[in-house]
């Protein structure tokens, strides 16, 4: 069965042409565009109209997109101004295209896109512009727009790969103790009264019972406002760098949770360290910008220690040691001394992302059954301590 679809291609003159084709897929239409010898900026189903698609579009989605666009028009000889006319127009988020016609203006003002990129760090981080002015002084600027793209949709597939893996145990997590809360607000009250109106003594099991529905009947408030306190120390407390620090380090000592997290900033690091330097950024530049890809304060520090001792004339890899892990040390050394260091850093975010994947399906595989027996064993407890007050009753009558 064929499908329609609509397309945005570009001709080797660089003129952008559009147009609709009947494929049965997706890969059958880019196969037929490039037997035309045209360059496809997008493609998609008439079914799901673009303009739908644009509104569902994140911003970093949207930047995703609006790269790889703007690398396909570059490499197929559009020249900057026009690939930034027609790119921003397509970017599919509203605010987006207001910048991108914002840099088109600089750029047409005579500032390089670097600097015009600069000027929205919402949308365009360092690593972006520092990628873009590499690939603006050696030429390469389709190149350079090419690997930015790969490694914006890779960051985002791993990222929501992480968020997908805890979203059925948090999920779970919600409802199971909203069941418990209906159980101790509005159930176990009314049990409590007839009870009551029975009298006689009750067991442990339904006296804890009682207790925690009261808490949570009348005392919610309490729980409330010191929940609310809570949360307001604990930010107030993590604001401070030094406090910061200390716990930043503490979760990398964890046993198991310690380790993932380590991987996790290894991967997203290694993989910014080796697009910079494939771009052809040096080092200790390089290791300065990357480090802002680790949220963890005293893994940056570590970054920041490696970085000192390679413009003293030291070696990256002994100077990373503590930081990344022993596999990712050695690649290192490896890499110095056969001069592809940029290489093995991206197989080792490779490698590591793999890792990072396998963990988190190992942590879902075990969370699930540990959140069943948990809250399992809530709802018997509660069933239990019924059950014991009416055999109870019985036994008095």
């Amino acid at each position: 069965m064929s499908t329609r679809f609509r397309y945005r291609a570009a001709t080797r003159t660089g003129q952008v042409v559009e147009g609709i084709l009947q494929a049965t897929s997706r890969h059958v239409a880019l196969a037929e565009l490039g037997r035309q010898r045209l360059y496809p900026v997008a493609v998609d189903e008439v079914a799901a109209p673009a303009t739908e698609r644009d509104r569902r579009l994140g911003r970093r989605a949207a930047v995703a997109l609006w790269t790889r666009s703007t690398a396909t028009l570059l490499g197929a000889g559009v020249p900057l101004d026009r690939a930034l006319g027609f790119s921003g127009v397509h970017a599919g988020h509203r605010g987006l295209t207001d910048v991108v016609r914002d840099i088109r203006r600089s750029v047409q003002d005579g500032a390089s896109l670097a600097d015009a990129l600069g000027r929205h760090p919402r949308y365009f981080d360092g690593l972006f512009v520092a990628t873009i002015a590499a690939g603006e002084s050696s030429g390469a600027l389709d190149a350079v727009l090419e690997r930015l793209a790969d490694h914006l949709e890779e960051s985002r597939e791993l990222r929501s790969q992480v968020q997908s893996a805890l979203l059925y145990p948090v999920l779970m997590a919600i409802v199971a103790t909203i069941g418990v809360m209906i159980l101790l607000g509005f159930v176990i009250p009314r049990f409590a009264t007839i009870l009551s109106d029975v009298g006689g003594k009750l067991p442990v099991s339904t006296r804890m019972l009682m207790t925690a529905s009261v808490v949570v009947t009348k005392g919610w408030w309490a729980w409330l406002l010191l929940a609310g306190a809570g949360v307001y120390a604990i930010r107030t407390a993590l604001s401070r760098p030094d406090l910061r620090r200390r716990w930043d380090a503490a979760r990398l000592e964890l046993p198991w949770f310690g380790s993932f997290e380590r991987k996790y900033l290894t991967a997203r690091f290694m993989r910014t360290l080796g697009l910079l330097l494939r771009s052809g950024i040096p080092v200790v530049p390089a290791l300065g910008i990357a480090r802002a890809s680790a949220p963890n304060l005293t893994f940056r520090d570590g970054i920041d220690h490696a970085a000192a001792v390679v413009t003293e004339g030291g070696t990256l890899a002994p100077a990373l040691s503590g930081t990344l892990p022993p596999l990712a040390v050695q690649m290192i050394a490896v890499g110095e001394e056969t001069s592809q260091l940029e290489g093995l850093s991206l197989r080792v975010a490779d490698a590591y992302d793999s890792e990072v994947r396998r963990t988190l399906r190992a942590m879902v595989a075990l969370i699930e059954p540990a959140m069943i027996l948990v809250f399992g064993g809530l709802v018997g407890f509660v069933a239990l301590a019924m059950l014991q007050a009416i055999y109870g009753i019985n036994l008095n009558q």
